[in-house]
């Protein structure tokens, strides 16, 4: 398994299932519930397993995909981006499904995500494969998908985060993580020996 490729097979299944409900009977408005209620579960539980699991080590081993700034841009961006289809989200629970209030939501929940995952593919899925072993990207790929897999039937509850907050908060932790492997890199090479573990060397897909 590849965290990148359960991210993009998750982006693929999300713009699906906001396909459907652009075709669904405009009548059929406990379908519409049902397909919403799906999705919108996937939407959060996909968000916050990122943040949990996939953002933290991008801020350790990226470098700055594509035409982002930064990682700590791309992981900012994507932090705010996650806020704004969470208040999408609540906006459609606010109305009555399949009135004008309800789509108008489920519109900018589009909107939202798909402009999020165009940039996430992009920038921050093309940066860690160019900087992550496999090893790593499997790791990940179990804890995000066993996350995912607990929550799968009710959810979580949306929480939004301060993009700032979330940047010290992970930054510190990254830059303890590159010291122990800065450390780990140089024993090995004075011992003559190959270092071994996740983000040991940089290994492209």
């Amino acid at each position: 398994m590849d965290i990148t490729e359960i991210i993009q097979h998750q982006h693929d299944e999300q713009r699906r299932m906001f396909a459907y409900l652009e075709q669904w009977p405009r009548d059929d408005r406990e379908g519409l519930a049902a397909v919403w209620r799906r999705l919108a579960i996937l939407l959060e539980t996909h968000a916050e397993a990122e943040e949990r699991y996939f953002y933290p080590e991008l801020l350790r081993l990226g470098t700055g995909g594509a035409d982002a700034e930064s990682t700590e841009e791309e992981v900012e961006d994507a932090v705010k981006d996650h806020n704004e289809i969470r208040a999408a989200v609540r906006a459609a629970d606010e109305h009555e499904t399949g009135s004008v209030g309800w789509w108008t939501a489920v519109v900018d929940a589009n909107v939202h995500n798909s402009d999020h995952m165009g940039e996430e593919e992009r920038q921050d899925l093309a940066d860690f494969r160019q900087q992550a072993t496999l090893e790593l990207r499997h790791v990940i790929a179990v804890n995000f998908l066993r996350y995912e897999s607990q929550k799968a039937a009710a959810g979580t509850k949306p929480v939004d985060k301060d993009p700032q907050q979330y940047l010290d908060r992970h930054a510190s932790d990254a830059v303890t993580d590159s010291e122990k492997h800065a450390t780990k890199l140089a024993v090995a090479a004075a011992e003559g020996t190959p270092p071994t573990g996740a983000g040991a060397t940089k290994t492209s897909s």
